[in-house]
């Protein structure tokens, strides 16, 4: 092996990206194994101390036992996140219930401003019912 100096650089890349990618999957089953709220405590502790101690053979006994609910698990959470972000981009975008991203003192500076330009208001009231409002 000492005569081919760019096969060795190549089985040591090798074995790095294997590496790697063996610990990016026990990183995996861990995280799922907690994010799995169907498992008792008793089951899930059972899973990490199969996967620490057996770790080749717990990660892929997992994997065909609960693969496929672990890839469920993984589509429910990003259509969560998806449905939250959604949720959030709607209230930011209705300015009058004055929770929106800034909506809400908007409405009210503009009903405070149409106040005032009606003679309903001082131009001292408004202004302090304008810096009441912005601090």
């Amino acid at each position: 092996m000492d005569d081919y100096p760019l096969l060795n650089l190549f089985l040591t890349m090798m074995y790095v990206f294997l590496w790697v990618l063996w610990f990016f999957l026990l990183f995996k089953v861990v995280t799922d194994v907690f994010r799995d709220h169907s498992l008792s405590g008793w089951a899930k502790a059972g899973w990490i101390v199969f996967v620490i101690l057996l770790p080749y053979l717990g990660v892929l006994v997992y994997l065909i036992a609960r693969g496929k609910s672990m890839g469920r698990r993984d589509v429910k959470e990003a259509e969560d996140r998806e449905e939250a972000f959604r949720k959030y981009v709607q209230q930011a975008a209705r300015p009058e219930d004055g929770q929106g991203a800034g909506g809400g003192h908007v409405t009210e500076l503009a009903q405070l401003a149409e106040l005032k330009d009606k003679g309903h208001l001082s131009q001292e009231e408004y202004e302090k019912a304008k810096a009441k409002l912005l601090v």
